[in-house]
């Protein structure tokens, strides 16, 4: 098989790393420092036939443009953000992403953050290993799971993954998406904030565009309410991250199971002292299983188009 230049853009999966070098050959991004990466694009922009990034760093204009041989981005992530489109449909630079294959981690994810935040295991876990039991005596009630209201923004892949699991807990499921779905009994509202008014528990699952980012803004949390519970599994922008704290500090948000925040790797200070808060760093999709089917997902994605097969899951 005919061997590409491949730009790793971030440090991923170690396995894909020494796949990549066993098939290509491999520019790592981060090799260089900060101030020369410049430097290192244009004295290798005329190999680097591809670009490999994630949900942290992508392909955006920049690089595009500094890469005039690049022929295919392939994504080690579902979300698009990172990635210019248009630029790529523009210059016929073929785009893929790893879907389907972190479905269920995710779906996971979601669900255990909403336990762990209504339970409050997390804090439940500090109140045992502090020795507050045996001088305080047993730990305060908390909120059930089972039965609740859950409400989920964007019903695509992994939003249904969370409505499945959801309703095996005798859970309600409403939604809001860009359109009503067919084939399903679930409830849909037009808008986020009369899906949040009819929820207990709001699940973030909808990707980030223009048009969702802050999609949970004060409006949307206010009527979630005092008792509800805020997940975020999909993308920290997607949420205003300074009305949420603002919410959560004030008490008109009961509490938060959060994957994702809006600086990554950067956590509001106020989150970190809250009982009723579960904060996860973007681990979503990080289990052994699934990271290695991602990498494979790439791996397949750029050998498709060295040997001009069909890709195998497609964006651009």
């Amino acid at each position: 098989m005919e061997s590409l230049g491949v730009l790793l853009m971030y440090p991923m999966s170690s396995y894909l790393e020494e796949q990549l070098a066993r098939r290509h050959k491999v520019f790592r991004l981060w090799d260089s420092p900060p101030e020369k990466r410049h430097d290192f694009l244009r004295s290798n922009a005329g190999q680097i036939r591809a670009v490999v990034g994630n949900a942290t760093v992508g392909a955006g204009a920049d690089i595009i443009d500094a890469l005039p041989a690049l022929e295919i981005v392939a994504s080690f992530s579902v979300g698009m953000d990172k990635v210019d489109l248009v630029k790529c449909k523009e210059k016929g630079i073929r785009v893929t992403n790893t879907p389907d294959v972190l479905t269920d981690d995710v779906a996971d994810l979601a669900i255990g953050l909403a336990i762990c935040t209504m339970r409050q295991i997390c804090d439940a876990d500090r109140f045992l290993r502090s020795g507050a039991w045996k001088i305080k005596g047993d730990y305060r009630l908390t909120s059930k799971f089972s039965g609740k209201r859950v409400g989920i923004l964007g019903l695509g892949r992994i939003g249904e993954a969370i409505a499945k699991r959801a309703e095996a807990f005798n859970c309600s499921i409403s939604y809001h998406s860009r359109s009503e779905k067919p084939n399903t009994n679930y409830i849909y509202y037009p808008n986020p904030v009369d899906l949040a008014s009819n929820s207990d528990v709001l699940v973030v699952a909808c990707a980030l565009t223009e048009e969702t980012r802050h999609i949970v803004n004060k409006e949307v949390i206010d009527a979630l309410g005092p008792k509800g519970v805020l997940v975020n599994i999909s993308r920290g922008p997607q949420v205003d991250e300074p009305e949420l704290v603002k919410a959560l500090v004030e008490g008109r948000l009961g509490g938060a199971g959060l994957d994702v925040f809006e600086n990554e790797p950067h956590v509001p200070e106020e989150l970190l002292g809250l009982e009723n808060v579960v904060l996860v760093p973007h681990v979503g999709s990080a289990t052994v299983e699934t990271r290695k089917a991602m990498a494979d997902l790439v791996l397949g994605n750029l050998e498709a188009h060295v040997l001009g097969k069909p890709l195998l899951t497609p964006v651009v």
